[in-house]
């Protein structure tokens, strides 16, 4: 999906009263109310919406989600979360999902939160998270993934309607409807009846005549009820169904459709120990899971995973392309969770410079400012990009503040690390066989392990087994290598990138890399791409090369590792269920005459198996958000993307497309 991006949201706008109470600048309106907003979010949200009860309720393994127009200082938010971990059992999930068009500053946020000393627990462990929040779909995992938060970063009317969940209460919280209207349209109304699960409920600190109304003809029944402080009423109300006179909107297509959600025993394999794998096992792990990782090698992340530093590098679109929107959303979630891990050892925020070497990369560059905030991305001239890195540079670049350098190894490990998940290394599977509900992973003559649910997240090995042997996945051999930092090349600030990238040291080494080798099958580094990648670190400073004593190492001593990325045909991972390829083909061989057919019949899914792979090399930043896909995928939760992208992600888009295009090989009859 491409569509031509809304200039980037903006931070809220706020003036702080003589009581420190923050004000909307643009609304001109208060955001919350100025006798008890604590009394009033527990009266007009958690109180109408029965919340007591209903997370009282919850048994383990089992979740509420709640939805909000309108996250403001996350007020209703923290209250919701106080409720529930007082109220649920352990094992039970709270989800939020929440659509802000101008948030917070972080530091606004700080002093907003500190109103309420109650929630000064709830409200750190908010903030600590609370970094690289930008536009479109941003997830918060807090509490050991107990409860999750994901905030849908811009407009209501364009986020709502590529959010996929199915929510079990609403809160309509955005400014008074007199103040902004466009919060409280038929439109708005409609998909918050869309998402709305059976059984839903909805409160409002409103009782707008108009208000109730629209509410009431998107399907909801409302009733006015007594209000709390200066408000005499306020709104409640239950969703009925969908507007009989109103056409339903169209379900999602059947190859792209949810599968039945596992029942039973909660126990899966992972078979991969890199970046897919392990944050697979700790999406599942978090949702109770028990589960088995299984490792061909000695330890963890020994393969494209391996290298002592990767680069949190975002190559964007300025048109919203769907690969663009993973990115953004990936890598916010990546650096959130950078935060649990040791700053200098394990990562650092140092910041990435990526040089405008020619002048199309300038003209991209550009356009990517006017599409997106400064806080994410600064175009800087030759003169303050040198004075960023620290070395001597010929060109200006675009900066990201918030990206850096990660040790990869690190952040498997730490995923891997939880008490559900058992990490099998020498486990090398190399074939599946499915004995009644269970799937078995084989090495030759011996059982490996078993499990209701597999998930296949070994890079290109995936296509060693017949589900997945007819993805369009690739490999791509890519050798870094390793510098020894020098006094002078200690001066290095940032990561700084070009056709390549070197990275301030880590351990008294710098990383250079990366070389692309589409042919070679051979992982043993060479001497040609240890030059190779020393003439990239020509191309991107001269200045470091001298400082690095780069032209005077003996080639043949230079030291590195080789390793094999996986990339798709479209360069998109590969996130999902797997369906039966031979039977797809059947089910949807009308495709082949008739592209405009969306034939109502199951997609004949291989219950049970799923895929995490063809990340190429932006693993760190799509690997770790693409866990969490695949467990919404497999428990039923809200996605952490937009429909339309993880549909882009989906396994099934290659042999959709094979069949489209007439490629596809239906058996007769079909």
């Amino acid at each position: 999906m491409t569509r031509v991006l809304p200039p980037p949201p903006a931070h809220a706008q706020i003036d702080w009263d003589d009581q420190g109470r923050p004000h909307s600048r643009v609304f001109d309106d208060v955001y919350f109310s100025d006798h008890s907003g604590l009394e009033e979010t527990r009266y007009v949200f958690l109180e109408q919406n029965r919340l007591e009860e209903r997370f009282a309720a919850l048994g383990p393994n089992e979740r509420l989600v709640i939805g909000e127009t309108g996250f403001g200082t996350g007020l209703n938010f923290l209250c919701a979360w106080q409720l529930f971990n007082r109220c649920a059992v352990p094992g039970a999930r709270l989800h939020f999902v929440s659509v802000e068009k101008y948030p917070l500053s972080r530091a606004d946020l700080h002093r907003a939160l500190a109103l309420w000393p109650e929630l000064a627990m709830l409200g750190a462990q908010l903030l600590a998270q609370y970094v690289a929040i930008h536009q479109g779909f941003q997830r918060l995992v807090l509490e050991d993934g107990r409860v999750t938060l994901t905030l849908l970063i811009g407009d209501a009317l364009e986020q709502l309607p590529q959010l996929d969940a199915r929510i079990d209460a609403w809160f309509l919280d955005g400014f008074a409807p007199a103040k902004n209207p466009a919060m409280w349209t038929p439109e708005l109304f409609a998909e918050l009846a869309r998402l709305a699960a059976p059984g839903a409920t909805l409160s409002t600190f409103t009782s707008t005549g108009w208000v109730r109304r629209s509410l009431n003809a998107a399907g909801f029944k409302m009733r006015r009820t007594p209000g709390i402080g200066h408000k005499w009423e306020i709104l409640r109300g239950d969703f009925i169904g969908w507007p009989a006179d109103i056409p339903a909107p169209l379900p999602a297509s059947p190859w792209f459709a949810r599968p039945h959600p596992p029942i039973g025993e909660r126990r899966a394999l992972v078979i991969g120990g890199g970046l897919a794998g392990c944050a697979s096992a700790a999406s599942l792990a978090a949702r109770g899971w028990q589960v088995s990782l299984l490792e061909r090698h000695e330890a963890l992340a020994q393969e494209a995973s391996g290298n002592p530093q990767g680069v949190l590098y975002l190559k964007l679109s300025a048109h919203g392309t769907a690969l663009s929107q993973l990115i953004l959303s990936g890598f916010g979630h990546t650096r959130r969770l950078l935060e649990q891990l040791h700053k200098g050892l394990d990562w650092d925020g140092c910041g990435v410079l990526q040089l405008a070497f020619d002048e199309k990369e300038a003209e991209r560059h550009a356009q990517l400012a006017a599409a997106f905030s400064p806080e994410l991305l600064q175009v800087l001239d030759q003169a303050q990009s040198e004075a960023l890195a620290g070395v001597a540079l010929e060109h200006g670049g675009l900066f990201f503040p918030e990206g850096g350098w990660v040790h990869p190894p690190a952040l498997c490990q730490k995923q891997a690390k939880h008490p559900n998940i058992e990490v099998r290394l020498h486990s090398d599977a190399i074939e599946l066989r499915k004995v009644d509900d269970q799937w078995q992973a084989w090495d030759a003559d011996t059982l490996l392990g078993s499990a209701p649910v597999v998930v296949l997240a070994g890079a290109a090995e995936v296509k060693r087994f017949a589900a997945s042997a007819g993805l369009p996945l690739k490999r791509i051999r890519g050798q870094i290598t390793r510098l020894a930092q020098t006094a002078d090349s200690a001066a290095l600030k940032t990561v700084v990138c070009a056709e390549g990238y070197v990275a301030p040291a880590r351990l008294g080494e710098h990383t250079l890399g990366a070389s692309f080798d589409f042919k070679s099958e051979d992982l043993a580094p060479t001497t040609a791409e240890h030059l190779g990648n020393l003439a990239l670190l020509q191309d991107i400073s001269r200045d470091l090369a001298v400082r690095l004593n780069a032209a005077e190492l003996p080639p043949e001593q230079l030291q590195g590792r080789a390793a094999f990325r996986c990339t798709s045909a479209d360069y998109l991972p590969v996130v999902g269920p797997l369906a039966d390829p031979e039977h797809f083909a059947e089910a949807y061989g009308i495709l082949a005459r008739d592209a405009r057919q969306i034939p109502q019949v199951t997609c004949p899914w291989l219950e049970g198996l799923y895929i995490n792979s063809g990340h190429g090399s932006r693993g760190l930043i799509s690997a770790p958000l693409s866990g969490e896909l695949l467990a919404a995928w497999l428990e039923n939760e809200p996605l952490p993307l937009p429909r339309s992208v993880a549909e882009a992600c989906h396994p099934n888009r290659f042999a959709l497309r094979a069949l489209i295009r007439g490629q596809g090989k239906p058996r007769a009859g079909a």
